[in-house]
């Protein structure tokens, strides 16, 4: 079988990799703003992408290169390098041209404000800083940030049974613009498993369906979107059962980081859908509650409405009845299949639930076996000024 061993270099953690962030003056403060991600030896290449029709550069960019192998990263924060047109993927052109001869087939990701030219001089210039013998995962996570409060990585080791092993590291950013088919995140996973691309990409698919996919703070979509897993096989291990199980824990954690971490947030709530007619409409119902403004409202204010929870389930256009439906603030059971439990003393021990920092929300639709799990937060003022502010 296998273990799985947290370590904690990020996306250096895996043979071959090496990372750091520096400065190129896109952020005030000269705070880190600008990161890679160096391999050195060609890595294999599994992607997904914002569904968003307004896609950046640098996906657009990327799409180009068809069926293709690299061995570097670049990532920059503040600008996203979207609604630029051709002369988007010109400048990406003429930046990465730029990079050191180590450096073969590079692509590029970008976070910030939408609309405006990459400042390329800057870029040009931040890229000479790289060392790229350097493994400074942190501050390559750091660099990657816009509205984040905090850099988010992991790293994990699945040794086997017969002594081989092989690393995953990832780092992610996300705090806004935060949906359902993915969120302005960007996430980037190194590993060294022998794994071919194709595998490595079906199970990217199926993992951030259940993960980055069932992730919301604010129902908006991003034009950058980007989940990036690299693999340069120098472990010359791989085992399918624990890679996806490593891949899972890794994606599920850095996707909850965001929405804990979502703009304003005090909460991270998990919607638990259970008993409808199939998973399809489990995902649908736990979506919509993940999404409703009315329940992140009712969050921040840390009232138990379970009102809004069957409202909301009933709106979904999901097969649903009150007379089949449970509601749960964790282990409070506040409306079972026509029956009202909620009296003073339950709202008041709801409300307790409702005031910790993590909280579950289950459903369960009694009609049959389907089930998923959405992540969600709450919406207060603080939302709301820093997205009224968010390019000045």
């Amino acid at each position: 079988m296998y273990k799985i061993v947290q370590t904690n270099e990020g996306v250096c953690a895996p043979q071959g990799f090496f990372a750091s962030g520096v400065s190129a003056g896109l952020k005030p403060n000269n705070a880190l703003d600008m990161a890679f991600i160096y391999a050195d030896t060609l890595c294999d290449v599994a992607s997904v992408f914002t569904t968003n029709k307004m896609t950046a550069a640098p996906i657009r960019h990327f799409r180009t290169k068809g069926e293709f192998q690299t061995n570097f990263v670049l990532i920059n924060s503040k600008n996203a390098n979207a609604m630029t047109g051709k002369a988007g993927i010109e400048d990406i052109d003429e930046i990465l041209a730029t990079l050191p001869q180590e450096v073969h087939n590079p692509v590029m990701s970008s976070t910030g404000v939408i609309g405006v030219r990459l400042p390329k001089e800057k870029l040009i210039e931040g890229a000479k800083l790289f060392d790229l013998s350097k493994k400074e995962p942190h501050k390559a996570a750091q660099a990657i940030m816009t509205t984040d409060s905090f850099a988010k990585e992991i790293s994990l080791r699945v040794e086997l049974a017969d002594g081989g092993s092989f690393t995953l590291g990832a780092m992610a950013k996300g705090a806004g613009m935060i949906n359902p088919a993915m969120a302005t995140m960007l996430c980037f996973i190194t590993t060294d498993a022998d794994i071919s691309k194709e595998k490595m990409q079906e199970i990217l698919d199926e993992t951030t369906k259940v993960t980055f996919n069932a992730a919301s703070v604010d129902g908006d979509t991003s034009t950058n979107d980007t989940v990036m897993l690299l693999t340069n096989k120098k472990s010359a291990a791989f085992h399918e059962e624990g890679f996806r199980e490593a891949l899972h824990t890794i994606m599920r954690k850095l996707a909850r980081d965001m929405v804990r971490d979502g703009e304003g947030a005090t909460k991270l709530v998990t919607y638990e859908i259970t008993g409808a007619k199939n998973d399809h409409e489990a995902e649908v119902v736990a979506k919509a509650l993940s999404d409703s403004l009315l329940v992140k409202t009712a969050l921040y204010g840390e009232d138990p409405n379970w009102g809004r929870i069957a409202s909301t389930v009933g709106a979904s256009g999901v097969e649903a009845d009150e007379s089949t439906l449970k509601i749960c603030f964790e282990e409070l059971c506040v409306y079972d299949r026509g029956v009202n439990y909620f009296d003073a003393d339950m709202e008041e021990r709801a409300a307790k639930v409702m005031q910790q920092s993590e909280f579950t929300i289950a459903c369960d639709l009694g009609i049959g076996e389907g089930k998923f799990t959405a992540f969600g937060c709450d919406l207060g003022h603080e939302y709301i000024k820093i997205n009224a502010d968010y390019r000045t």
